[in-house]
């Protein structure tokens, strides 16, 4: 879920003045400066393990959601938008869906998603549903996969050749967007060498995209002399596992180890932020927990980055004005604000409304990890003054006041 520019606070992070600068979120960015309305659909367009014509059975769910967006009152040019859309990702194997969004009528944004949705669904309203997509983007980690074929005797006065396939990108959206891929093939004879030269560009590769791990693969040997000759500042990063079977066409590099790797994992970036809410909840400084403190947070534009528990579901709907950072839990709380016109929208939209609209982040945090009062709390950009009263009014476009 990060966009680009990032910055991870390097240490502790002052109680009163908290820069904290990321666009995580800026993937939405078009989809949001687009007026409204919108249609929100996401549908399995796996072909793989289908029973019958898949192709028919993606057009029944499909009519199944059209018939859902016609009840919602969406137009005839949102619905062909879509419909033109819907399984066109036929080339992307295994079982993956997608996420599409229109705006008056004109299709605005794609995403594949690596997992099938939970179930399908469309929702046509005055905000995108963008929830869905924003968490299968988590944890959005940085890495490099390296798998070394040999098959043959671990010596270099062996015969035959070494391959090496390597790829760059974020997980877990390498399941269905192919990172950036190295397939090299190089004789026994000149292995050591040439595995010095690979190492170097491994990690010339992993600075450029802040990598959290490197993820060898293969044979024991042929592995092992890569690894040795690894720049020191990479090791550190080094994980090596089993082989897993010959890597699948047009599928991550080692999928499935992978999976394994970094299931409940957060990205070293998350964790740097996590740690920096802790220090700052400790010292009653630049954070806030639960629900209502933390939508006061977005409120002002203050927050920097939103934890959110997963699996823990939002209250059902909030009240919002027409400026990402003006939701409240009560229309009251909107009206004295002198907000207007306010209505009802459902919370994990206006959610992430606010978080694109006012550039915080968000961290999904497994309950395991950290319970948060009602699974919410922020990471502020800077702290309240002492005594602080109740928030100010929420800031037109999401600009941040400074109490």
């Amino acid at each position: 879920m990060r966009g680009t520019g990032g910055t991870v606070p390097g240490g502790p992070l002052r109680p009163r003045a908290v820069l904290v600068v990321a666009m995580r979120l800026s993937f939405l960015e078009p989809l949001y400066k687009q007026p409204g309305p919108f249609a929100s659909v996401y549908v399995d367009t796996s072909r793989a393990g289908a029973q019958g014509d898949p192709d028919a059975a993606l057009a029944l769910r499909w009519r199944r959601l059209r018939n859902v967006l016609l009840a919602e009152g969406a137009d005839e040019n949102s619905i062909a938008a879509v419909a033109g859309t819907v399984g066109s990702d036929a080339d992307v194997p295994g079982l993956h869906g997608q996420a599409l969004f229109t705006a008056h009528g004109a299709l605005v944004l794609q995403g594949e998603l690596p997992d099938p949705p939970v179930r399908d669904s469309a929702h046509f309203g005055a905000l995108p549903d963008t929830m869905p997509l924003i968490a299968q983007h988590a944890p959005e980690i940085p890495y490099v996969a390296v798998y070394v074929h040999y098959s043959g005797r671990h010596t270099t006065d062996a015969g035959g050749t070494v391959r090496v396939e390597s790829e760059a990108g974020r997980w877990p959206l390498t399941k269905v967007a192919p990172g950036e891929r190295c397939d090299e093939r190089v004789p026994v004879a000149d292995w050591p060498r040439a595995a010095e030269r690979f190492g170097r560009r491994l990690a010339a590769q992993a600075d450029r995209i802040g990598a959290d791990a490197l993820v060898l693969a293969g044979d024991t040997w042929a592995r092992g002399i890569l690894a040795r000759r690894l720049p020191a500042r990479l090791r550190g990063r080094l994980t090596a596992v089993g082989p897993g079977g010959a890597p699948r066409p047009g599928r991550a590099l080692l999928e499935h180890r992978l999976d394994g790797l970094f299931n409940g994992r957060l990205a070293a970036h998350d964790e740097a932020l996590l740690d920096a809410f802790l220090a700052q909840r400790a010292q009653r400084g630049a954070a806030a927990e639960g629900l209502p403190a933390t939508i006061a947070a977005l409120q002002r534009g203050q927050a920097a980055a939103l934890f959110v528990n997963e699996r823990r579901e939002p209250p059902a709907a909030l009240w919002v004005g027409p400026e990402p950072a003006q939701l409240a839990l009560t229309e009251g709380e909107l009206r004295s604000y002198g907000v207007g016109p306010v209505r009802r929208e459902r919370a994990d939209a206006a959610l992430a409304r606010a978080l694109v609209g006012t550039g915080a982040e968000l961290v999904l945090v497994p309950e395991r990890r950290l319970r948060l009062r009602d699974g919410a709390g922020a990471l502020l950009r800077y702290a309240d003054p002492p005594g602080a009263g109740r928030p100010a009014q929420p800031a037109p476009g999401g600009g941040r006041q400074r109490l």
